[in-house]
């Protein structure tokens, strides 16, 4: 059994995370942290998990004690988590960090966007991006996992094929792509409460946001990237304009790199939604042509909690400790 430690298990990856490894016939969860509700029972915050976690609580931030496990989740905000991440290393546990901080390949690329110096320089060389359908050989043999963004992560799976195979022009994407509540974590900030967010649609980050970076770097294109609030609690939606420069037939031919893939689904023609998607640890895509104006119009779907956080670290534990890659993981989304 694969002893599992959490750090920062209070918000919503970390209840995920909880969530899914319940139904995991390999792993239990034997430490979570959360410095705000330390010594408050986990039911207390999520009484659905209480069936499972009964009387378990949230411990304090020990890292000896995370160390003990055998692998270490971390649901840490960004900048925070590079170097307690790094301690956890150094103590010989096997990490998957949930935030931004072991994403980049360019160091300098990441301290611009997110406008701070890494403490860790020398792990980031070692750090291995987890995105499975790309990456699963060099996860294998990971100690340090960059678990991907969730625009990333519906953005990347929809767009790189096109762009290693040429058929689109890699200058001229953009990417309209709308989130649910959820992604803005479990926060009282105002803009994500009932009353703001109800029966309103907005876009945010405009020019400025920070997963662009994360997006042009694994996908090979420069991308104009507008991400958007909707009002659903779970799902990512992405709709991608691309320029292209073969013919639809090649589009197609690109994405049959996805044909034996267990979570990523191309669907042709028929546009996926959230319902699709959402509850799953699957990413949708479906893709039309313009004539008119020679566009190829992909729409990706993810769950931005499961497939966009924790169920795609879940498949990267797996991958890391030799299992089948969809143990515990949901393939079928709630649809309802």
């Amino acid at each position: 059994m694969i002893k599992v430690g959490i750090v920062g298990a209070n918000g919503y990856t970390g209840f995920e995370l909880m969530r899914l490894l319940a139904a995991h016939p390999e792993a239990e969860v034997t430490f979570a942290s959360s410095r705000s509700l330390a010594g408050q029972k986990i039911a207390e915050t999520y009484p659905t998990l209480s069936g499972y976690y009964g009387d378990m609580s949230y411990a304090d931030v020990d890292l000896e004690r995370a160390a003990e496990c055998d692998v270490v989740f971390a649901c840490l905000p960004h900048g925070q988590s590079a170097e307690i991440c790094g301690k956890l290393i150094d103590a010989g546990a096997k990490v998957i960090d949930l935030s931004a901080d072991y994403r980049y390949d360019d160091i300098n690329l990441y301290e611009k966007t997110y406008k701070i110096d890494h403490p860790r320089k020398d792990l980031t060389k070692e750090a291995v991006y987890g995105l499975p359908e790309y990456n699963r050989r060099e996860i294998a043999k990971a100690r340090l996992i960059g678990n991907p963004g969730c625009y990333v992560t519906a953005s990347v799976l929809a767009l790189k094929p096109l762009a290693d195979a040429g058929v689109i022009n890699k200058k001229t994407v953009i990417i309209d792509a709308k989130s649910g509540t959820s992604g803005a974590g479990r926060k009282s900030d105002v803009a994500y409460n009932f009353n703001e967010t109800d029966g309103n649609f907005k876009a945010y980050g405009v020019t400025t946001h920070r997963h662009t970076t994360e997006i042009e770097e694994k996908s090979g294109a420069t991308v104009t990237f507008t991400p958007h609030l909707l009002t659903v609690k779970r799902g990512i939606l992405a709709t991608i304009y691309c320029d292209l420069k073969g013919s639809p037939d090649d589009a197609e031919k690109a994405y049959a790199r996805y044909e034996k893939e267990p979570f990523v689904h191309y669907l042709g023609s028929t546009l996926p939604d959230i319902k699709a998607a959402a509850g799953s640890n699957c990413c949708y895509i479906g893709a039309k042509y313009e004539e008119k104006t020679g566009r190829l119009i992909v729409v990706s779907c993810i769950d931005n909690l499961i497939k966009g956080a924790s169920g795609q670290a879940v498949q990267n534990m797996n991958i890391m400790f030799g299992l089948p890659e969809t143990t515990g993981l949901p393939r079928v989304g709630f649809h309802l």
